[in-house]
């Protein structure tokens, strides 16, 4: 329960008439402490199905090899539970944030690797979505609902990844295109994405204010100049597709400029607010998964004439995680209600996004010893579970930036 002056939640029965302890005001129900929808269950079932019977038999030979999985992404794209932000008038599903979450949660119990390189598209995609024109989003969002295609968010450099004052590449406007120049990093869908959204700076002067000096672009990727590197083979998610990308000499034509040249790191950072709900919503996925093989593993093993579940060192264990993972799904939940009210989500998003990240790391290390040995080798899942986890907490903003974000948000509330 909520004030309408939006103070802090009160959770009390349902239908019981109460105000708020800060203002006295009414409080009313919020509609995601309700059951779901019939639709929501439908997703999250199909989803749910989907992650373990097709990803989860998979997932493990795919971190193996680091292949891309084309089969498993298609039929993916065939059951709908791709590019689910992708608004109905051009061709998507129109669904709101909080029922892709649910859908995200489920795939990323399967595999966050798989799970990844999905979400990537949504993040590609966000800025189109958001401050795309009529034309743009019938050209480039329209595509994507007609074949299983894939699209990246090009902004990370080498030397520039939270500093994004810092990126070095350039476009220079030259009668009616923009010629680019310079090199992205760690991009994810990189080498198989159809296009980009790109950031690049247009205004040269070091002086320009960073909310101004950068342009957003849509860039083909078969557009002569893009060069693309190496699959970097990563610590973990090892199926999802990161390289390196370099435009030399990259023309791109004007009608390709998001809104208007210096709005790009506006549109770049909006697009976060969006998307760090379902990463948030991931790395919940992946915290569920680790504490359900942890549990099963736990009834299982036995230990001085008894199954280790019924110590109460493991039983401890396993109640923190259980209250940990809850705790994520809440505040991913509540990152993504906001967005379907329609109002800014920064603080809410970066909650979700550093709480759940921070979660399913510690949730997965505690997998692994509860396994034990065990834990330690590939051939048991969680071994796999905790390598991915650790990237929940530096893409898409590190656990770090977010703190800034919350800290900055939280105090601008009380200056104001």
């Amino acid at each position: 329960l909520l004030c309408d002056k939006m103070h802090r939640p009160y959770f009390v029965l349902k239908y019981i008439p109460n105000v708020c302890l800060m203002c006295s005001s009414w409080v009313f129900l919020l509609s995601w402490f309700t059951e779901l929808t019939d639709q929501q269950k439908e997703f999250q079932q199909l989803a749910r199905k989907y992650a373990r019977e097709e990803i989860i038999p998979a997932a493990a030979a795919y971190d193996r090899s680091g292949e891309y999985p084309v089969p498993i992404i298609k039929k993916a794209w065939e059951l709908g539970l791709m590019n689910s932000h992708i608004p109905q008038e051009y061709g998507g599903m129109g669904l709101s944030s909080f029922d892709s979450c649910l859908i995200t949660e489920e795939l990323a119990y399967g595999c966050t690797g798989v799970q990844t390189a999905i979400e990537a598209n949504s993040l590609g995609q966000m800025p189109v979505i958001i401050a795309g024109s009529d034309t743009q989003k019938r050209k480039y969002l329209g595509r994507m609902t007609e074949e299983p295609l894939m699209c990246a968010y090009c902004v990370t450099e080498p030397g520039a990844g939270s500093d994004v004052a810092g990126l070095r590449t350039r476009a220079v406007r030259m009668g009616d295109e923009y010629v680019v120049n310079g090199q992205k990093m760690w991009i994810t869908n990189g080498g198989k994405a159809n296009w980009y959204f790109l950031l690049a700076r247009t205004n040269p002067d070091p002086k320009c204010p960073t909310s101004k000096a950068f342009t957003g672009f849509i860039v083909d990727a078969d557009t002569p100049g893009i060069q693309i590197g190496r699959k970097e083979m990563n610590m973990g998610q090892r199926c999802s597709d990161t390289r390196g990308i370099t435009f030399e000499d990259v023309r791109i034509p004007k009608e390709n400029v998001l809104i208007a040249e210096g709005s790009g790191f506006k549109i770049a950072m909006g697009a976060f607010d969006n998307t760090r709900p379902p990463v948030a919503a991931g790395a919940t996925g992946l915290a569920q998964r680790a504490l359900d093989e942890a549990t099963n593993y736990a009834l299982e093993r036995k230990t001085f004439g008894k199954v280790i579940a019924e110590h109460q060192a493991v039983s401890f264990l396993l109640a923190e995680m259980a209250m940990k993972v809850e705790l994520a799904r809440m505040a991913y939940q509540r990152s993504a209600w906001e967005v379907d009210q329609g109002r800014k989500n920064t603080y809410y998003a970066s909650i979700a996004k550093a709480f759940a990240g921070d979660i399913a790391n510690q949730v997965a290390t505690d997998a692994v010893q509860i396994f034990g040995g065990n834990g330690f080798n590939s051939e048991y899942p969680v071994e796999k579970l905790m390598r991915d986890a650790k990237i929940y907490q530096i893409y898409e903003g590190t656990a770090q930036i977010q703190r800034l974000i919350i800290a900055r948000e939280h105090l601008g509330r009380y200056k104001k």
